[in-house]
């Protein structure tokens, strides 16, 4: 049995609220019999995509992953929306030569997700919520997205990122340029001190000094650490805490709000 992930945030009463539970639906952990009870009530599911891939000297590289699934079991615990195992391998050869980092093609992630939401219309689900703890899954999941609406006329599909149901100027990652890229930096580097301080090493954390750039470049080609922001060094657990409770509230009110939202009339 899966154990929320530790926060602040009053669960009990979000759920009461916002018609959870107080505990993650897990799809995996269902039996067949419950499945259809289940999907008839919200007919929705939450699909979790990673990454697995560097995060400097000082991160595992399964940040994406563990932030996206954590954020993704708190929602469900509040909504009653269920969630499938991650998809945690995403698309990642951005990152050039360091190690460690594994990697679909957009392609293979578009196949994946295809084969996954078939699966899943057949046993009942029509709203479908991609959410995805990588930036640069989002060509791929786009493309996913615009292949299942089509392909179904009774579906509706989301594609978003954890951080992305409050306005990026409201996420205090310390990134001073640009369209506030950043990897294995102060924000990430505070959720994880949050989440899994087991597997932060902070006697190796390094800064980056972000830049604005108008093109996009490998991982390897402008930072030599794989970290890419400022003031590593000062990430701390309260700071995490806070993040990730404000992604869990976020995307628990808009996603229960959008299962319920209703149906436009059709004009043709």
């Amino acid at each position: 049995m899966t154990t929320l992930p530790p926060t602040g945030l009053d669960i009990p009463a979000l759920a009461a609220e916002l018609g959870g539970t107080g505990s993650p639906v897990l799809w995996e952990e269902l039996d067949w019999p419950s499945v259809p009870d289940l999907v008839a009530r919200l007919r929705a599911v939450i699909i979790p995509i990673g990454a697995i891939e560097q995060h400097g000297p000082h991160l595992p590289l399964n940040v994406d992953t563990e932030i996206d699934l954590a954020v993704a079991h708190a929602v469900s615990a509040i909504t009653g929306i269920p969630v499938v195992p991650p998809v945690a391998v995403g698309v990642s050869a951005s990152h050039g030569d360091f190690p460690g980092t594994l990697t679909y093609r957009p392609e293979t992630l578009v196949a994946v997700m295809e084969d996954l939401t078939d699966s899943l219309y057949r046993s009942g689900v029509r709203q479908f919520v991609f959410m995805s703890g990588h930036i640069w899954n989002n060509g791929a999941l786009d493309v996913s997205i615009e292949k299942l609406r089509t392909r179904y006329d009774d579906v509706r599909a989301r594609s978003v990122g954890y951080v992305t149901m409050y306005p990026g100027p409201e996420v205090d990652g310390h990134v001073q340029h640009g369209r506030g890229l950043m990897h294995a930096n102060f924000f990430e580097t505070s959720v994880m001190l949050h989440l899994r301080p087991d597997l932060v090493r902070m006697d190796r954390a390094v800064s980056h000094r972000d830049v604005d750039s108008f093109w996009d470049y490998r991982m390897d080609q402008v930072s030599d650490s794989g970290v890419w922001g400022n003031d590593v060094a000062e990430a701390n657990a309260a700071h995490g805490r806070a993040e990730f409770d404000r992604c869990v509230e976020r995307n628990a009110r808009a996603l229960a709000a959008a299962v319920r939202e209703p149906q436009p009339e059709r004009t043709r």
